[in-house]
């Protein structure tokens, strides 16, 4: 038989028992063993972060949702409303983006009652994500009147909440300070209710 037909041959199955190994390890081993650690470690992260109230799961903390009044779009007054979903993904300077942004502004300092210059970027401006569950302190002061007339609470009330909910910068110099919208909006729930 010819040497180079045997080499050969020798080459394709060492490279497949190669590929059997490495598609082993790399799709079976490897991604059991991290979720694992992710399971064992960052159990709730890997989990989703999901919320639960009563025992039943009501969100994720880690996805931003909607707060509309029952079967329609419009904003619920009740609750506290997150950042406008970005999926559209239009260009800072792209003549629609700027349009919407307007009208999304103007919209907001109306159900907000407050003039539009106080309106605050996040309030009209989606995150790179387009699900980012937080939003600013500034955007959550701005929502706290219109709270308090809509579930009879006073504002100082709704003022310490917000403020209680606030949270810092990461290790104190990355991030910036946020609320996030679902966590805010139970503990309004309690508030309102107890």
């Amino acid at each position: 038989m010819n040497n180079s037909v045997v080499n050969t041959a020798r080459m394709l199955w060492a490279a497949l028992r190669m590929l059997l190994v490495l598609t082993v390890v790399t799709g079976v081993v490897y991604p059991l063993v991290v979720t694992g650690i992710g399971q064992a470690a960052f159990h709730d992260q890997a989990n989703g972060s999901m919320v639960e109230v009563d025992g039943k799961e009501i969100g994720s903390k880690l996805i931003g949702q909607s707060w509309n009044l029952p079967g329609t779009d419009k904003p619920d007054p009740r609750w506290f409303q997150g950042r406008p979903s970005n999926s559209g993904q239009l260009g800072a300077s792209d003549p629609t983006l700027i349009k919407d942004v307007r009208a999304a502004k103007k919209q907001v300092a109306e159900f907000n009652g407050v003039p539009e210059h106080q309106v605050p970027a996040d309030a009209v401006t989606g995150s790179a994500s387009a699900i980012d569950p937080d939003i600013s302190p500034q955007y959550a002061d701005l929502q706290v009147e219109r709270i308090a007339e809509a579930n009879g609470l006073s504002v100082a009330q709704v003022r310490k909440l917000v403020d209680d909910q606030t949270r810092g910068r990461t290790l104190g110099f990355l991030d910036q300070p946020r609320v996030n919208v679902l966590e805010l909006n139970i503990a309004l729930k309690e508030l309102a209710d107890g």
